[in-house]
């Protein structure tokens, strides 16, 4: 499938650089099967649900990936060597991580590296497009709290480019239930809860189940091939217990609808049905990629972010409600002036009519 046909022009000034605060008060556009939009905001959501339903959401929690250091100078070499920045993406054992550096060129197998004040690396691999293995001087729980003091909330290339990480950023970039350490970006569709929007969802028979999902940083990089045959996902890790799985089928199976928090939420589900409808228990890497054509098993109803041009998100929701939908529902945001991408507002995607 040809990437253009997932292209669309954003005015640059449509990406929004913080959330909305109260997070609730978000803009909300509803999108349904008949094509037909509704404007709305994140605290009429209780509307849009019904008792039955089922909120999924993705307790995945953001880690301090981003580093600034230097790389030391090599054997014979004077003076400093150049600096360096690295986007750690995933864990691969107690000290070793893949991770994102620029400039990728600076760096060859063997260097060492100082990130921070004092965080030793070295560099064991190199792989394609800026792609390193390092493995740190320390491991497992001490690592942990060293990453958490030297590195930087991992805000998107479209905020870092225009400003740094701040404190703000350390509550703003979380999800108010996000537990489990192991993402370098946020599931951002779960900013828009507060406890008092989820007391309400309740109040109307609406619950809640947590999967994991851990974003990597890949989720940042443009579909660089021409079609989408060509395009390689990064794989992320993901888990599902055996509570979550029989709530969430036996929710399905009573009649509720299925309303996944977010594209990590869904591609989670997703990866772990069968083609019976059933979701088992999964705890493995996914690379799913979702494209036109797909037939979803689980997903009924989708709350999302607006997402970046040709990217496979906005490739993902396209499959979820047809390319002409969204495309139509994408134009009616940008004329109405909604906010995009990360800290932007949302659109709530009902795939079944209702």
């Amino acid at each position: 499938m040809d990437v253009a046909l997932f292209d669309f022009d954003l005015p640059e000034e449509l990406i929004a650089l913080r959330p909305a605060s109260p997070r609730d008060s978000a803009r909300l556009l509803v999108v349904r099967a008949d094509g037909s939009l509704q404007h709305a905001h994140i605290g009429d959501l209780p509307e849009f649900l019904r008792a039955d339903d089922l909120l999924v959401v993705n307790d995945t929690k953001v880690i301090p990936a981003r580093l600034r250091g230097r790389r030391l100078p090599r054997v014979g070499a004077e003076g400093q060597g150049p600096g360096i920045e690295v986007m750690l993406h995933k864990r691969l054992g107690p000290a070793r991580f893949l991770a994102f550096a620029r400039p990728a060129r600076k760096l060859s197998t063997g260097d060492n590296l100082m990130l921070g004040a004092d965080l030793h690396a070295i560099v064991r691999a190199r792989g394609e497009a800026g792609e390193v293995e390092i493995e740190f001087g320390i491991l497992g729980a001490e690592l942990d709290v060293a990453i958490a003091r030297e590195g930087e909330t991992p805000l998107p290339p479209y905020i870092a480019g225009k400003r740094k990480a701040d404190a703000r950023d350390k509550t703003d970039y979380q999800t108010i239930y996000a537990d489990r350490e192991g993402s370098v970006a946020a599931p951002t569709a779960g900013f828009h809860f507060t406890p008092e929007l989820f007391a309400r969802l309740a109040a109307g028979g609406v619950t809640k189940e947590r999967v994991t999902l851990h974003v990597g940083a890949g989720t940042f990089l443009p579909v660089s091939a021409a079609d989408t045959s060509e395009h390689r996902m990064h794989s992320e890790w993901a888990e599902i217990d055996e509570s979550a799985a029989a709530n969430i089928n036996a929710a399905h199976a009573r009649g509720g609808r299925i309303a996944c928090v977010g594209t990590t939420s869904l591609r989670t589900l997703e990866s772990a049905t069968g083609d019976d409808g059933r979701i088992a228990p999964f705890r493995r890497e996914t690379d799913i990629f979702i494209t036109p054509g797909y037939r979803f098993k689980t997903a009924d109803v989708l709350l999302t972010n607006f997402h970046l041009p040709r990217s496979t998100l906005f490739m993902l929701v396209c499959a979820f409600m047809g390319t002409e939908t969204m495309k139509h529902a994408y134009a009616e945001a940008i004329v109405e002036r909604y906010r995009f991408y990360s800290y932007g507002d949302a659109c709530l995607l009902m795939r079944m009519p209702t």
